[in-house]
């Protein structure tokens, strides 16, 4: 029999969600903490800027057991998302597991040597400490914003400017009538460029560093679901970990690989007007394909034609009298400054000694199944990932995690095993896959059949595809399915 654990879920967003039903039914003692008044992560309300919708269609974007109300549309809007959490939580009773308005400010490890951590806790005025077994980050890459200033930003705002972080963007209003600049290129700066065009903006400037790819929610006419998220489409990117056979064959159909690239390119071109509007990326596709490739929200084109919103290649240099100046040379004039710059990575309460041994010179993550690191025992992250598939994702994860903390992997890796898969990861990452720097290194897209494949393997799963090998080849990653194979896993119980 497996010792029951008390285990810490820190983070009530997706990932803590999964994580705190894949412990509590492996019969674990389960304390979620929860800093916010609500679950939901991104999606609690208060955080969600208007009109935010997924970038993944709603049958990407679910759990295995749970998929979203066929009423939803395609691509569910933020409150949409909220609720279907929220669902979920009632669905499996999670809310008896979480404490609200809960922060954790420290874990160390256990002073009494027993295996596991202490984590201060916070709730109101009242401060204590718990004891914990094993303990499950998920608070994931969109927890701490990242917050920038410029020279003469206090002035701007002592005048009557705005300055704000693109999670504080929740009143479309204060965009009426004023002139507006977004900085970042990302899906939620676009959202918001395109909100402040329909709020009345009196102009709208979007401020970003270089030009990307982006992908459209239909590419010709046909759901990109199809096109990129396929098992046939992920095998024409440089994967990890290929032996000699499968890198002749990469290097026999390396020509027609470039084909097809080419071909997704000139298409993307043509349908987004790329080339009218100054927005061609310099970088092969195929090569910067990753997490930070953004959907195109809907209406921005349509804005760019209008001249409604007038992208500008760039930073902000420094606020003055007469507006914005930025790194052009070129003063733009500016009443609200909305700051899409993104969200800091990493685990604050997390000794700098085990920080250290987390994150390397060069700010990549040495985690194992994006994971669990060696030198940080007892411990593990769900969610940390960022994902094309973030619900699946943090499901799968999250069912390898409680199964790595028992012991009950078929594969249980050594202390060894797992810092050999690290270094050959990070020389991937560093030397053959750059794009898969991105995040700390910790982005599994566009490869998630190849991440799925080896967390199935790892539990010991005796089915990990689909029976149909058109459908496995040639559709996206079906949650219900997955469900299926983890049921194939074996079984074992806490007590």
């Amino acid at each position: 029999m497996i010792k029951r654990k008390k285990v810490a879920v820190i983070g009530g967003g997706v990932s803590g969600l999964a994580a705190a039903k894949a412990f509590d039914e492996k019969g674990h003692r389960v304390c979620g903490f929860e800093r916010s008044h609500d679950f939901g992560g991104v999606w609690e309300l208060s955080r969600s800027y208007p009109d935010v919708q997924t970038q993944s269609p709603k049958d990407l974007y679910c759990y295995t057991d749970h998929p979203m109300p066929e009423a939803y549309p395609e691509w569910p809007k933020g409150p949409q998302v909220h609720a279907y959490l929220h669902s979920y939580a009632l669905k499996h009773n999670l809310s008896r597991l979480f404490k609200l308005n809960t922060a954790v400010k420290t874990m160390e490890r256990r002073a009494d040597g027993q295996p596991g951590w202490t984590l201060t806790l916070e709730a109101g005025s009242r401060i204590w400490q718990e004891d914990f077994d094993f303990v499950s980050v998920c608070t994931g890459q969109f927890s701490e914003k990242n917050i920038i200033s410029h020279p003469g930003q206090d002035a701007f705002v002592a005048r009557g400017g705005q300055v704000m972080h693109s999670s504080e963007y929740t009143d479309p209003e204060v965009c009426k009538g004023k002139d507006v600049v977004v900085l970042g290129g990302s899906k939620s700066a676009t959202d918001i460029a395109v909100n402040a065009v329909k709020s009345g903006a009196k102009s709208v400037k979007l401020v970003y560093l270089e030009n990307v790819w982006r992908v459209p929610y239909f590419v010709g006419g046909i759901n990109f679901k199809r096109i990129l998220y396929i098992r046939a489409q992920e095998q024409q990117f440089n994967q990890w970990g290929k032996n000699p056979l499968q890198r002749g064959i990469a290097a026999a159909l390396k020509p027609l690989v470039w084909v097809n690239f080419r071909g997704l390119e000139t298409l993307l071109k043509t349908q987004l007007k790329l080339k009218k509007h100054g927005m061609v990326p310099k970088t092969p596709i195929e090569k910067e394909v990753s997490c930070s490739v953004p959907i195109v929200t809907p209406g921005l084109i349509e804005c760019l034609d209008k001249g409604q919103i007038k992208p500008i290649i760039g930073t902000f240099d420094s606020y003055s009298v007469t507006g914005l100046k930025l790194s052009t040379g070129e003063t733009v004039p500016c009443d609200v400054a909305i700051l899409a710059v993104g969200w800091k990575l990493g685990v604050p309460y997390l000794p700098q000694e085990f920080q250290d041994k987390l994150i390397e010179d060069d700010g990549q993550y040495r985690v194992y199944r994006l994971s669990v690191n060696p030198d940080l025992p007892d411990m593990g992250f769900v969610g940390f990932n960022s994902s094309f598939c973030t619900v699946l994702s943090a499901e799968m994860i999250a069912n390898w995690l409680v199964r790595y903390a028992d012991g009950q992997l078929k594969n249980q890796p050594s202390a060894e095993e797992m810092n050999r898969s690290i270094e050959m990861m990070l020389n991937w990452k560093r030397n053959e896959r750059p794009a898969a720097r991105i995040y700390g290194g910790l982005c599994s897209a566009p490869f998630h059949f190849k991440h799925f494949d080896e967390l199935l393997a790892d539990m010991g799963a005796r089915k990990v595809k689909r029976s149909n090998p058109i459908a496995e080849q040639f559709s996206y990653p079906n949650a219900a399915a997955y469900g299926s194979f983890l049921a194939t896993t074996p079984q074992y119980q806490a007590g």
